[in-house]
């Protein structure tokens, strides 16, 4: 392995992924370096899915490796610039929609399901828009593409063997240790191998995953940021016959609703008709709930799943979003013994502890098998819980029996952003030669806009190169 390249890319998530693709099918000539702290996709396998039970696998194979949380995601694409990121504030309403349209192509090139939900359905959506309106929730009318789980994972495998054909380098298994700026410029990148790689261009790829690790690099070398948002919350989880209507129009229903007691941001995320409740680690044995979906008929459940997360913005002296939601993931940990929480609507509207003996009451059954019953006011400071009853009120009016005294609400659902990363149209940050993109950045959230952020940074590089 060389060590001078034209571009390093550090992290192997959808933004990395797609950056790579670009500059290879544009200029195969130049000479480009992936270094990725997980696993190839193929050796991404999780012990637990088998046994029922967390192995502490360092790296954790769900948030780390080629297509990093993506890979074992519901896979859902949202083909709207109105949802998932900021792609539309720094580039604009009609580049970002080209993007977007450009990174499904790439996905349908590489065996996505060319069925989209949310179109040609005008009846059923002028339905579900009234009753939006009458619960005073906005409904964001995004079509949505679904990969599901273990179909997503094949695609990406697909698009590993493509880029490394194509010649992109991949290093698995490596952290970066540091970046080396000199004269106000990042020259390199050390790894925790004590490896040195050189570069023209170094574009941040970390994802999620990576959010804590960057936010220090930030600080560190000097990177300029401003608070970024905190998205904290609960994945809900219904019968299907529940959801049954904005399961089959929209697949995924994005609903919007600002709480009259505090004013607060309340929104719907990541449904998963069919899914099941899942569980993610993160560095240090972290543990937080997701959720996902396959497309298989023998894989799917009875259930449907979504996350409810409170967006928070904070003002100075605040700068640490990432702790703020590690806090609260650490205190609910701390009640179950590093599982995640678990709670019937209610118990939670009045205040009381689920029991083992309540929980086995209900007609619906939990799909994430090791949560622990428990309290959520002992973990959500008193905002929040007021936030999230009053949003599960607003939806039961969209979607009559989700207030239903048997919905289940899993804790603590946490999206770690950073703080958002100041960057010009061209990514790059206020150090010379270095760009920053997708989740990592706190510029994208999801799969899509971090996929078409990676295209257009691609773009960028070779205008300079």
């Amino acid at each position: 392995m060389a060590d001078k390249y034209d571009v390093i890319i550090i992290g192997a998530g959808p933004g990395g992924i797609f950056c790579a693709y670009e500059l290879m099918e544009k200029r195969p000539d130049l000479k480009v370096l992936m270094i990725e702290k997980g696993r190839s996709i193929e050796k991404r396998n999780c012990p637990k899915r088998v046994t029922g039970v967390c192995a502490g696998c360092k790296p954790c194979s769900i948030t780390t490796g080629f297509a990093g949380a993506g890979a074992f995601s519901d896979g859902k694409l949202s083909l709207s610039p109105d949802v998932g990121g900021t792609l539309p504030d720094i580039l604009g309403y009609d580049t970002a929609t080209s993007l977007i349209h450009e990174s499904d192509e790439i996905y349908l090139k590489f065996g996505a399901d060319r069925n989209v939900y949310g179109i040609d359905k005008e009846k059923e959506l002028r339905e579900i828009r009234r009753k939006a309106i009458n619960a005073n929730l906005k409904l964001v009318e995004c079509p949505i593409r679904h990969l599901g789980t273990e179909e997503g994972y094949k695609i990406y495998q697909k698009l590993q063997e493509h880029v490394l054909n194509k010649g992109v380098e991949i290093q698995f298994g490596t952290m970066v240790k540091d970046i080396v700026v000199e004269d106000g410029r990042a020259t390199a990148v050390v790894t925790d191998k004590g490896e040195t790689f050189s570069a023209k261009e170094i574009v941040s790829a970390v994802g999620r995953e990576g959010a804590d690790w960057f936010k220090d690099k930030c600080e560190e070398i000097g990177i300029e940021t401003r608070p970024g948002t905190v998205d904290v919350g609960v994945r809900v989880e219904v019968r299907d016959e529940i959801m049954q209507f904005l399961n089959e129009n929209l697949y995924e229903a994005k609903l919007i609703y600002h709480t009259p007691t505090f004013d607060d941001k309340v929104r719907t995320f990541c449904t998963n008709p069919s899914g099941e409740v899942a569980t993610e680690y993160y560095d240090g044995g972290l543990a937080v709930v997701n959720g996902h979906a396959y497309k298989g008929e023998e894989l799917k459940t009875n259930n449907t799943n979504f996350a409810l997360l409170v967006s928070k913005n904070f003002t100075k002296p605040f700068k640490t979003p990432i702790e703020y939601g590690k806090m609260i993931a650490q205190l609910s940990n701390m009640l179950c013994g590093g599982k995640i929480l678990v709670q019937t609507y209610g118990d939670f509207k009045r205040g009381r502890r689920t029991t083992e003996e309540r929980l086995c009451r209900n007609n619906l059954i939990p799909t994430l098998k090791d949560a622990v019953p428990g309290d959520l006011s002992l973990v959500f400071p008193h905002r929040i819980m007021v936030d999230l009853d009053e949003m599960i009120q607003a939806l039961d009016k969209v979607t009559p029996g989700l207030a239903s005294d048997e919905t289940l609400l899993y804790g603590v659902e946490v999206k770690f952003y950073s703080n958002r990363v100041i960057v010009g149209q061209d990514f790059e940050t206020s150090i010379k030669g270095l760009r920053a993109i997708g989740d990592g950045a706190g510029i994208t959230r999801g799969l899509q806009q971090a996929s078409a952020n990676g295209l257009w940074v691609a773009r960028k590089i070779m205008e300079k190169n």
